[in-house]
């Protein structure tokens, strides 16, 4: 990530109860690559936790192959407490938007029986 320092403001001096405004930050996003994930692991240390993202075959069922790791994070707890945040409030925006996420596949598979009179 690169720093754009002349996009931010210069630093104003500060009392005990205000703090400066962090420094802007601009990106480039010319080279990323968008992948897909449906499956995601979170191991850690005691200074770092790492986020592996895979695509699993078979994410309804009985598990009959290893799920292949494509990418893996590494990031600092700080950075991850950070990260947690913005995922948060982007999920409280979509369901406001859309109405609740349910994480059980089991509450959310509509099975079709005879239609009911």
């Amino acid at each position: 990530m690169a720093r754009d320092q002349s996009a931010s403001p210069p630093a104003k001096p500060t009392d005990d109860k205000s703090h400066p405004a962090p420094p802007q930050i601009s990106f480039d996003s010319d080279r990323v690559a968008a992948l897909y994930s449906n499956f995601a692991r979170v191991t850690g240390s005691p200074e770092e936790l790492i986020i592996d993202f895979g695509l699993n075959p078979q994410p309804f069922g009985g598990q009959s192959e290893a799920v292949p790791i494509s990418q893996r994070i590494v990031m600092n707890y700080y950075t991850a407490k950070r990260f947690l945040g913005a995922l948060q409030m982007a999920v409280q925006r979509h369901e406001q938007a859309f109405g609740v996420l349910e994480t059980d596949v089991n509450k959310r598979v509509v099975t079709s029986g005879p239609p009911k009179k």
